[in-house]
């Protein structure tokens, strides 16, 4: 007797669209962004040094942890079609050294003085995004190109904001 739960799942279609909870959470990653943006903006010179500082730090986290994150998505596409014993293609070489420089580049983001790490992050998010698109082509991933594009474009802007106001 077989089961339906011994079927294998079907395997992902490289260039498939990410799936509505995909993009749920894409967005909802937002949230410390928008809040972290409008709290710094709203705050700004009129609470207390050390509260204020402790907003700063929340969103410059935030915003160093998801470059990391980004920068690790690199390995976990490589990581299905990778022969870790031989050669390894250049584009997933390229995959593995790009996804550990951005978390070495978003930990220099958090030894900056605020305004200058959140302007350094929002900017690397940006360029993270630039690499992503040759990359998720060469990695299967493009379907999640549009998806990265609007993620992006919120999360440095948020940044942006927030060093202005600094």
């Amino acid at each position: 007797m077989t089961l339906a739960a011994e079927t294998p799942a079907p395997s992902p279609q490289p260039h498939a669209d990410p799936n509505l909870l995909a993009r749920r959470l894409g967005y909802a990653g937002l949230i410390p962004f928008i809040a972290g943006a409008i709290f710094v903006w709203l705050l700004v010179g009129r609470i207390d040094d050390e509260p204020f500082a402790f907003v700063v730090r929340a969103l410059s986290t935030y915003a160093a942890l998801i470059l990391s994150f980004l920068g690790g998505m690199r390995w976990g596409l490589v990581m299905p079609s990778s022969q870790w014993h031989g050669p390894v293609p250049g584009y997933q070489r390229r995959a593995l050294w790009t996804g550990i420089a951005f978390s070495l580049i978003a930990w220099m983001g958090l030894l900056m003085p605020p305004h200058a790490g959140l302007a350094w992050l929002g900017g690397m998010l940006i360029a993270c995004y630039l690499a992503d698109r040759k990359h998720y082509l060469e990695l299967g991933a493009a379907g999640w190109l549009t998806l990265r594009f609007r993620l992006t474009v919120v999360a440095s802007l948020c940044c942006f904001v927030s060093a202005a106001q600094i």
